[in-house]
């Protein structure tokens, strides 16, 4: 008689056959003495660390690689003259005015674009319109750009300077009246494409923080106006101009998990997931994106989204802003 061998299952398929139980005995062990943690071996508290690598693309003005865990990013940045001409309804700028947010958004000067390539998950096919995912990602990055305030108009004009003679009386002639008057007459538009080469969930944080990489990388040729041609020249012996980056706005992302696929509000038992997985972000209904900066030496909230679910609250709200602080010394030890 042959022996009978017993059925196993490993953890994998364990996973796809019933992913929220698995998770779930994963969370809440039977042993006490056991700390919980998640199936791919980190505390609930406990992101996935950043790896970050700049000027990867050799014909970007800006490029940067980020890792975090098993999601990859590349993030290039390329700049393009836009003639003032070119845009309608334009008015010129006002010297001394405050609205170079207003012309960012106005001219759309800020570009971003995601790209979620067939290999990097078995949810992307080929040949397909951009899916919703990556139309959202790009909306959010948009988003972001413009309100966080990172970067200045004025960083990305382009002028003719021309000089202005004053007709006062009791000039002397010997030069002292020669004032320089500057006018736009053109902007740089900078296209900011980021491309998923895998993805293993928290997608926002990490191409983010490609995002901001790659323009703290950027560099911009030395442009001018020629008045005889009527057109934007840019001499090959200058050296490029580093785009002013200002601030660092860091997102944290969390997932509600909960002991109960379809929990009420107020019972039951739940963890917070700090940067989740593809697995997890599947099994939750409930996300919370903090945005933090220091500035001045104290940790700012700058922006906070939540989607789905009834669990976070304000107390649970200020325990996460700990977590995203960290999160922010993490990001900027990386960048260093």
């Amino acid at each position: 008689m042959a022996a009978s061998s017993s059925l196993t299952l490993s953890s994998a398929t364990f996973a796809k056959l019933s992913p929220h139980p698995f998770l779930l005995a994963n969370l809440q062990p039977p042993d006490q003495l056991t700390p919980s943690s998640r199936t791919n071996g980190r505390q609930p508290q406990q992101a996935r660390p950043y790896s970050v690598n700049t000027s990867s693309l050799s014909h970007a003005n800006g490029s940067a690689v980020v890792r975090s865990g098993d999601t990859t990013v590349i993030c290039g940045v390329r700049g393009e003259t836009l003639l003032t001409s070119q845009i309608p309804n334009y008015r010129a700028p006002e010297p001394g005015s405050d609205a170079s947010g207003d012309e960012l958004r106005d001219y759309d000067l800020l570009v971003p674009n995601v790209e979620l390539a067939t290999g990097c998950s078995p949810n992307f096919l080929p040949g397909v319109p951009p899916t919703t995912l990556a139309q959202t990602l790009s909306t959010r990055l948009f988003s972001l750009l413009h309100s966080s305030k990172l970067l200045d108009a004025e960083d990305l004009q382009i002028y003719n300077e021309k000089p202005s003679i004053r007709s006062n009386e009791g000039l002397e002639a010997d030069g002292d009246g020669e004032e320089t008057t500057k006018e736009v007459k053109a902007y740089w538009v900078l296209y900011i494409d980021v491309l998923f080469v895998s993805f293993d969930g928290n997608p926002f944080d990490v191409a983010w923080a490609a995002v901001l990489a790659a323009l703290r990388d950027t560099k911009l040729p030395l442009a001018y106006w020629d008045v005889d041609r009527e057109m934007v020249l840019c001499p090959r012996n200058k050296i490029p101009n580093p785009l002013g980056v200002f601030g660092l706005p860091v997102p944290s992302t969390a997932a509600v998990f909960t002991a109960k696929e379809r929990q009420k509000k107020g019972g039951g038992q739940y963890w917070i997931l700090v940067d989740p997985d593809r697995l997890e972000e599947s099994l939750c209904d409930e996300t919370v994106t903090m945005v933090v900066d220091r500035i001045g030496g104290e940790m700012k909230i700058l922006a906070i989204s939540k989607s789905g679910g009834t669990v976070v609250g304000p107390a649970l709200m200020r325990e996460f802003a700990t977590m995203a602080g960290a999160r922010w010394e993490e990001f900027h030890a990386a960048l260093q």
